[in-house]
């Protein structure tokens, strides 16, 4: 047989021969850690799903972000466990609600930290669907219920708007209700916050790695009389691909500023998808029962849970995403740079 004159290997070699030709990079501030703000003061509560992961007072959220600034982290999002629920998430627009005390703190402690805030109603709702409830079919028999669209999107503005006045810098509608982007966008730039761009969870698929989450942001869907079991109706079918590029399409004509796709490893595929169509910045979601199973994975001893967790969010951005949002964030960033607690 002939000598091989093709020997990728030669690249291989040393690390020095690996990082000068590597393709793909992580970095510490590619990375977007989500906090769940809660009533009370120096709450530090532990979500068991989770681990490493805590539902915080306000003066804990501050104390995690400027960790997590320290690291190298330079973005937040935060999400909400109210003081209250009711039908139609009124605490969602309240501005003395924890999410809106945790902007305030943080652009205050930590100005240097990108604040995003996640815009739905599920974890305001007592029902814990992402908008208010209808009948099916208004005059028809039984009790079935639906969200409405429609009436879901005045109260998103509200809650987004509530966001900016805080000083939000970002602000990501979650809930996968059509005409979201275009009502928001009119509504921030009504209320004067023009300037306040949206990264919009284009693409958020009804899957089953979101158990977790809903352990720490307190959102399940509730069993009652005519309430939906789940969120099928809206958020997207994990069989569909080219429903996702239509969805991206809408928000973008829009006026969406940064897309998301949610969750990410399952859907790299839309991802590369999304990326090769459009120049708009591009997170993917890596959620909570993802992080989950890695972390139940390294506990048992069947895998290195911080390769892991490194290879998992360097693949995300391999496949186009410009930004990650993971629950391990400030462990991933300590991995990259050294920096031990």
């Amino acid at each position: 047989m002939p000598f091989p004159q093709e020997r990728p290997r030669r690249l291989r070699r040393t690390e020095a021969l690996r990082g000068l030709v590597r393709e793909t990079t992580l970095a510490p501030d590619d990375l977007i850690l989500p906090l769940f703000a809660a009533p009370g003061q120096k709450v530090r509560r532990p979500v068991g799903s989770m681990p490493g992961v805590f539902q915080l007072s306000v003066d804990e959220v501050v104390a995690e972000a400027q960790a997590a600034y320290d690291a190298g982290v330079r973005s937040v999002i935060l999400f909400g466990i109210p003081t209250r629920k009711d039908a139609t998430g009124t605490s969602a627009w309240d501005d003395a609600e924890p999410v809106q005390q945790a902007v305030r703190a943080l652009k205050e402690r930590v100005p240097g930290l990108v604040v995003m805030t996640d815009v739905c109603m599920c974890e305001y709702t007592d029902h814990g669907h992402c908008g208010v409830l209808k009948p099916a079919k208004v005059g028809a028999p039984g009790s079935e219920l639906v969200v409405d669209n429609d009436a879901t999107l005045e109260l998103l503005v509200k809650e987004a708007v509530s966001h900016a006045r805080a000083g939000a810098d970002v602000v990501a509608p979650s809930d996968m209700m059509d005409g979201r982007i275009g009502a928001l966008r009119a509504g921030l730039d009504q209320a004067g916050f023009d300037d306040v761009p949206i990264m919009s969870y284009a693409a958020k698929y009804a899957g089953a790695f979101y158990g977790p989450f809903r352990d720490a942001a307190e959102s399940a869907p509730v069993a009652g009389a005519g309430i939906p079991k789940d969120r099928k109706g809206y958020q997207m079918d994990p069989a569909n691909a080219r429903e996702a590029l239509r969805e991206v399409a809408l928000d973008v004509a829009e006026g969406a500023d940064m897309l998301m796709v949610k969750p990410a490893v399952p859907y790299l595929d839309v991802v590369r998808q999304i990326r090769d169509r459009y120049d708009l910045p591009l997170a993917a979601y890596h959620v909570s029962g993802e992080y989950a199973m890695i972390k139940a994975a390294a506990r048992n001893g069947w895998i290195d849970g911080e390769r892991v967790l490194l290879e998992t969010l360097l693949c995300c951005r391999r496949a186009g995403a410009d930004l990650i949002l993971t629950y391990g964030a400030v462990e991933a960033a300590r991995l990259l740079t050294g920096r031990r607690p």
